[in-house]
């Protein structure tokens, strides 16, 4: 969550966890664990003792899916605010 726009004094300190190197670094390992994930499908649905199992890297997909579009989002969201401001 961002601070105030306008802040009384000086600028505004952004939490180290909501830094551009932070979302990128989790960006990229997000990306990783959408690989992992595919990689878990074509395991468990091409070995048949695992094929009861396909659920979970679905789900591991989903989870790095939801938490990529979000944090490109944020990112968008911020370099529009910085680059074309109201």
């Amino acid at each position: 969550m961002r601070l105030d726009q306008n802040p009384l004094f000086r600028r505004v300190i952004v939490p180290w966890y909501d830094s551009n190197t932070a979302c990128l670094v989790l960006l990229f390992a997000m990306l990783a664990v959408l690989l992992f994930a595919v990689a878990g499908i074509w395991v468990a649905v091409d070995t048949p003792a695992y094929q009861g199992y396909w659920w979970l890297p679905v789900l591991l997909l989903g989870f790095s899916l939801l938490v990529i579009v979000s944090v490109a989002i944020r990112l968008v969201k911020r370099y529009y605010a910085i680059h074309y401001p109201k």
